[in-house]
């Protein structure tokens, strides 16, 4: 059976590492951190205010791409996150990679910049949402991936999601 490869999305403050660590360990499945593969450069930008560039996002995003394939080489089904907020963006993750599915985390903006507010020690300030907003391209139709609010509390954001994707958890081994 082909692994299965998860892309957690949206813009900053949507909860994607929370919600895509629940998934991972409900499903068992190993999982990775997209801020963790940005050069220091990029981490810096961010931190000062600055908005990436496409040019910053390129290598980035071909990281992210070569370790999904690395899992699906592996036969490893895995989740990671990623903001992924164009589609080209999304086409670089997918190329090749016909396994990698979507979750879009969303909801609007002032709740997801007061949830920014109370996060503490990120490098990515609440200044730059408003960048992100008005670069996120929702997902289209024909790409492979579901859309779940996330006005609920995590728990209930991944039960939606685990829904909305149709993944049937494992379980537990007596």
């Amino acid at each position: 059976m082909d692994p299965d490869i998860l892309i957690v999305m949206g813009v900053a403050g949507t909860g994607k590492t929370t919600v895509a660590k629940g998934i991972s360990t409900l499903m068992g499945w190993t999982f990775a951190e997209g801020d963790a593969f940005h050069p220091q450069a990029n981490v810096d930008k961010m931190h000062a205010g600055t908005p990436l560039t496409d040019e910053d996002r390129w290598p980035w995003l071909r990281l992210i791409g070569d370790w999904i394939s690395e899992q699906v080489d592996a036969g490893e089904s895995a989740v990671v996150t990623c903001s992924a907020l164009r589609r080209v963006y999304r086409d670089v993750l997918r190329e090749g990679r016909p396994n990698v599915r979507f979750l879009h985390l969303h909801d609007d903006q002032e709740l997801i910049a007061q949830r920014m507010a109370n996060r503490k020690d990120h490098f990515m300030p609440p200044s730059l949402l408003p960048s992100q907003f008005a670069t996120l391209e929702m997902l289209e139709p024909d790409e492979p991936g579901v859309l779940v609010t996330v006005h609920d509390d995590v728990p209930e954001v991944i039960h939606h999601a685990i829904d909305a994707l149709g993944l049937v958890p494992p379980r537990p081994t007596a």
